[in-house]
């Protein structure tokens, strides 16, 4: 009896310590795509580690390799590679030579490509348990094959391949899990009609990196040295970063769908991202209770944004796409091979301290770490060359966890003298000592404590391992794949046709990839030229002479960027000499997607501006609650509000939502904002109105042939919009036309149209709302950029 041999064979080599202890019972570990590069590289090796690892541990073991090649050619390669397997330098060559002689008898190929071939494996495991007399302990199948294949095999391992009860079911899952949202969700469906979450172990690999699995025992280990300096008051920045030297030649077919920030960004980095920022747990062993921190973390982190990211492209990897994919000479790509995001975190611990995610390919060196830097408020007195060089105050202060490559060549944690000495657990990692003269970021070794792992481990090792003992902490529960792609997809969606920046590759890079963060975006420091597509065409100083009037007011016209910069400039003057004459500035803002840009430029670029002393009123309301996505005061909350210092009773959102009931005219939420007005605004004559227009000529929420709000006494009414939600509040026409200024933001080709007709009708409200905006008193001055004047 095979397996009866194997053990005894090992028992008497002294392998085991008694067959009587060999009860645990057996475990089947099925590993699909066995001939694949992936098992080829490191999961037959990682598969050989565990059992090395365990085999004294009183479970007995059978390796299955399958694949869709037949038998005969899919045993000869996958055994080719078992015959490379390797121990570690500790073990002895005897027990080594033993272990691999045992691994590879414990180990048969099977071909899965039908129903039938799983049915057929699964009469063979329960064979030979009952010819051995063994208890079936449980199953592992690891699936090393491409996304695609998941539900198909999924069904066949449901129908046919589960273990009986009382023994367990682990299915292990390889990213990618999806390409964006929707995707993943349509993923994560499928399989959850197949398997239950406990029974799915979907692999980041990164999280088997030791420097990676560390992050959340170092937090708890030096919680009295963290606790005080872990928040915005003393950290600068973080940076999580994974540089390769490698381009994507012969991986192209994978990077064209995919690009560096669903390969790396999206999981890796977000996964050492989210170890930092979640709140650390009472059990940071418990998977469920980092579950719900991380869930936590990632609600807090704020939206991306297009802004918030710089993407590259190396030069050559055009012609490696149209080489490997068959793609013609004048095909371009637009999948980044580089990118560098910034990301924010709006929980009180984080706000304000900017978290550096950067990845690429083709790059000057292979480095991968996260690197924590803290704030330096000393001043030191005493000339540099006479202080205690690891303690000094002066230098910086940085905690590293190095996750492998780079100058160290080795996982590590590093942590500045002149922070504190950090608990580690001696076990699994040491001091170094006899410290070298490498320097790292621009400090000497010496300045750190430095620590690295025992014995090293390759990922792989250490994520089989864990499957083995069922540590979910180590993997991506549903949930948290989620809530990844949910954080994400909009920067995704945004920059999909985005121009990428062109880079040599290697050293040749130089400072072309160099970026800063400028008021919570990121921008590349070095100018790129740029090529006109028309150098013919007219130019934006050309355009400007066009006209300076439109219906009879003033015309500011430039292409978007600048126009929205100009109209930020012009609102803050306004507000400053409001404020510098009556002591406060009432501004009213529509809602609609046109303001968001003018409201980051607020938010962002326009320090002198008197928010101390604004009052800001909503033009319009969507009858929704204000904590609804749809809702004018949402956005303006996300994209203004929370950036800037305005006293809260300055902020006066419209009541839509009183009564537990949404714009109900018996709650008369018109008349108490009307009050409100009349109570603050001297004669309801806000300082400045900002209107949009819509493509039928609407303004604020006044329709065409609108039943209230275009003429009468009312200051504020109940509207119909023919588009959902269908329900609005506003403010009417001649409450507008009080205003001592107001501003109408015209943006985009779709616009183009109704600012035509605009140029040529006269004033017909009831047609076009828009065109019965007239101050009485005060000026009223358009801005519209010249995809809306010029189509």
């Amino acid at each position: 009896k095979m397996l009866r041999r194997v053990l005894f064979t090992a028992l008497f080599m002294g392998a085991l310590p008694s067959l009587a202890e060999v009860s645990q019972g057996h475990i089947s570990v099925v590993l699909l795509g066995a001939t694949g590069d992936l098992a080829k590289k490191y999961l037959w090796q990682g598969l050989f580690q565990l059992y090395m690892d365990q085999v004294s541990s009183g479970h007995s073991f059978t390796f299955h390799g399958a694949a869709l090649t037949a038998l005969e050619p899919g045993q000869r390669l996958m055994f080719d590679v078992l015959k490379k397997l390797a121990c570690p330098p500790d073990e002895s060559p005897n027990r080594c030579a033993l272990l691999k002689d045992q691994f590879l008898k414990l180990s048969q190929y099977h071909q899965l490509k039908t129903a039938e071939n799983y049915t057929v494996l699964n009469r063979e495991i329960e064979t030979l348990l009952r010819q051995e007399g063994l208890k079936e302990a449980g199953r592992i199948f690891y699936f090393s094959v491409p996304p695609f294949a998941y539900t198909e095999i999924a069904r066949h391992i449901n129908s046919s391949c589960r273990p009986p009860p009382g023994a367990w079911l682990r299915v292990v899952l390889e990213k990618p899990f999806g390409h964006d949202l929707e995707s993943a969700q349509q993923l994560a469906a499928e399989l959850t009609s197949f398997f239950r979450e406990e029974e799915m172990y979907r692999v980041d690999h990164y999280l088997g990196k030791q420097a990676v699995a560390h992050i959340l025992p170092f937090r708890d280990q030096n919680r009295q040295f963290l606790d005080p300096v872990w928040n915005r008051h003393h950290v600068e920045r973080v940076e999580i970063v994974l540089k390769e030297t490698v381009d994507a030649k012969g991986r192209t077919s994978f990077y064209e769908q995919y690009g560096v920030i669903r390969d790396v960004l999206q999981n890796h980095l977000t996964e050492a991202l989210m170890f930092l920022t979640m709140e650390l747990p009472a059990n940071v062993s418990s998977a469920e209770e980092v579950l719900q921190h991380k869930l936590q973390a990632f609600q807090s982190l704020r939206g991306l944004e297009k802004n918030s990211a710089v993407l590259g492209q190396y030069q050559a990897y055009a012609s490696q796409v149209q080489e490997e994919l068959q793609k013609a000479q004048d095909y371009i790509s637009t999948t980044p091979t580089f990118a560098g995001v910034l990301i924010h975190s709006d929980s009180l611990r984080w706000e304000g301290v900017p978290f550096l995610l950067t990845s690429g390919k083709a790059l000057d060196e292979r480095v991968g770490y996260v690197r924590v830097l803290f704030k330096n408020r000393a001043y030191c007195t005493q000339s540099e060359t006479l202080r205690d060089a690891g303690h000094s105050q002066c230098k910086a202060k940085q905690i590293i966890f190095y996750i492998g490559h780079g100058a160290l060549k080795t996982p590590a944690v590093l942590v500045s003298r002149n922070l504190f000495r950090p608990v580690m657990p001696e076990g699994s990692w040491r001091e170094a000592v006899g410290q070298s003269d490498l320097h790292i970021f621009g400090q000497p070794l010496s300045d750190y404590y430095v620590y690295s792992p025992v014995k090293e481990r390759d990922a792989y090792s250490v994520l089989i391992s864990n499957i083995y003992h069922g540590r979910k902490d180590f993997f991506i529960t549903t949930e948290n794949l989620l809530a990844s792609w949910g954080f994400w997809t909009p920067l995704l969606d945004s920059i999909s046709h985005q121009p990428l920046r062109l880079y040599p590759g290697g050293v040749e890079n130089q400072d072309l990839l160099d970026f800063e963060m400028v008021n919570g975006e990121v921008a590349f420091t070095l100018a790129e030229p740029v090529e006109l597509l028309n150098p013919n065409g007219l130019m934006p100083s050309e355009y400007r002479t066009i006209q300076s009037k439109f219906r009879q007011s003033p015309l500011v016209s430039a292409w978007s960027e600048d126009l929205i910069s100009q109209l930020a400039s012009d609102i803050e003057k306004t507000a400053s000499r409001t404020v510098a004459h009556s002591g406060q500035f009432h501004l009213a803002l529509s809602g609609g997607s046109s303001p968001v840009v003018l409201f980051q430029q607020l938010a962002r670029h326009r320090y002198a501006f008197p928010w101390k002393h604004t009052h800001i009123w909503l033009v319009d309301e969507r009858c929704v609650p204000l904590s609804d996505t749809e809702s004018n005061f949402f956005s303006l909350h996300n994209h203004l509000l929370q950036n800037v210092r305005v006293p809260y009773f300055n902020v006066h959102p419209m009541p839509v939502h009183l009564n537990q009931r949404l714009c109900v005219e018996e709650d008369r939420g018109t008349e108490l904002y009307a009050k409100e007005i009349m109570a603050l605004v001297a004669n309801a004559s806000f300082d400045l109105v900002l209107l949009g227009v819509g493509t039928d000529g609407h303004t604020a929420s006044l329709f065409p042939q609108s039943e209230n709000g275009l003429e009468g006494a009312q200051t504020v009414v109940l509207t119909e919009s023919p588009v959902k939600p269908h329900q609005r509040m506003s403010l009417s026409l001649p409450v507008i036309n009080k205003a001592r200024q107001v501003f109408v933001l015209v943006l985009g080709k779709g616009k183009h149209n109704i600012t035509t007709l605009l140029s040529r009708v006269g004033h017909e409200p009831r047609k076009w709302p828009i065109s019965g905006v007239s101050p009485s008193s005060g000026q009223l001055v358009w801005y519209v950029d010249y995809e809306a004047l010029l189509g």
